[in-house]
């Protein structure tokens, strides 16, 4: 090999090299701001439930599965406030825990469970670093009810689920014995018992359960790009997102929600500015960015054929052109594809118990 065919190879490599740190560092981008979309919709669909916030896998038309964000990138929910308060208030129901999401830790006392006692116990569970959810049962009505902080004592028993589960990844040991130690430690203050459930049992279901979880986690995005050296200003975008029946949120993504107020699409920026209220007017753009996270969207299918139908008309409104990440138009017969492969990933999720925008979803793909 000569110097000449040295240097080629070299500068070949190098191109290459740079070609895929450009499409990591640009994934990496669209991840993040997938998922601090997606983190209000939480609370709307379940009016109970926690916000969202991971760097979660964002797959474009080709839709191979997403990976699972890290972990510590989203809020965690809590038993407290509003949301323990909405589901007290449902008298005619009992609440209870999911066996297969949460892991369960139940305290017998002989007299109800002063406030400061189960204030500390709340703060302790909560420091787990996992979705809590904590339940008394009514003596009145022999029901069990979500505790809320701050009430009067009334229960003598209680029980706690560690959510197993989410896109921050599985619950380890560590957190599962910190979580069992808490409601020991409260029971010992009141003259009770607790009983938690088995451990390895808890751990081999969480990691069976996350690995199905990643499989299934996956996101369609479709894209709306400035033709040659054109830039879209973000006051058109916003103009022409709001005619389509968009709203911006703080989060700096447009939410296109359904009549429950339950986010079916957003509309972000493909660039790393995000679409900030009172900065949106001096914003340009090269392109924009549909997506639709499956897990979490009931009737993918429909949902699918409007964000389609509207990116089409922003494309047009706009000048642009709509493209998946390759800049290669959307044909019919790939959008065709995209829903075929939507349909089984909702199939998945049905033959599992977990219907795609049902309560279990929204708690695991949070």
């Amino acid at each position: 090999m000569n110097d000449l065919q040295f240097s080629l190879l070299v500068i070949g490599a190098t191109i290459i090299g740079g070609v895929c740190l450009y499409n990591w560092v640009q994934e990496r981008s669209v991840r993040k701001r997938l998922d601090r979309a997606f983190a209000n919709a939480h609370d709307d669909a379940l009016l109970e439930g926690a916000p969202e916030s991971a760097d979660n896998g964002r797959i474009e038309p080709q839709l191979p599965p997403a990976a699972k964000g890290a972990p510590g990138a989203r809020a965690e929910s809590g038993p407290e406030g509003a949301v323990a308060a909405a589901r007290a208030s449902r008298s005619s129901t009992s609440a209870e825990l999911d066996p297969e999401l949460d892991f369960v830790a139940e305290i017998a006392a002989g007299e109800p469970v002063a406030p400061a006692v189960l204030e500390e116990l709340l703060s302790k569970v909560a420091d787990c670093g996992r979705p809590v959810r904590a339940l008394g049962l009514n003596p009145d009505t022999g029901m069990w009810e979500e505790l809320a902080r701050g009430g009067p004592a009334r229960y003598a028993r209680l029980r706690l689920g560690l959510q197993l589960v989410n896109r921050s990844g599985s619950a380890d040991a560590a957190q599962l014995s910190m979580f069992c130690d808490a409601a020991r430690a409260c029971a010992g203050k009141v003259a009770g018992s607790a009983a938690c459930s088995d451990v390895q049992e808890a751990l081999r279901t969480a990691h069976e359960l996350d690995g199905f979880c990643s499989s299934v986690d996956v996101a369609i995005g479709i894209n709306i790009v400035a033709r040659e050296d054109a830039r879209f200003p973000g006051a058109r975008i916003r103009e022409v997102a709001e005619a389509a029946g968009f709203m911006l949120e703080p989060d700096g993504a447009f939410h296109f929600r359904d009549a429950r107020r339950r986010t079916l699409f957003v509309l972000d920026n493909q660039e790393p500015a995000p679409f900030l209220p009172g900065e949106i007017k001096s914003l340009a753009t090269r392109g924009i960015t549909l997506t639709l996270d499956v897990p979490r969207v009931a009737d993918g299918a429909g949902a699918l054929d409007r964000m389609v139908d509207i990116g089409r008309e922003l494309a047009v409104a706009l000048g642009g052109a709509l493209v998946d990440d390759n800049r290669v138009a959307l044909s019919e017969a790939g959008i065709a594809r995209i829903g075929q492969q939507l349909g089984s990933i909702h199939a998945a999720l049905a033959a599992r118990g977990i219907a795609a925008g049902g309560e279990r979803a929204l708690r695991l793909f949070s």
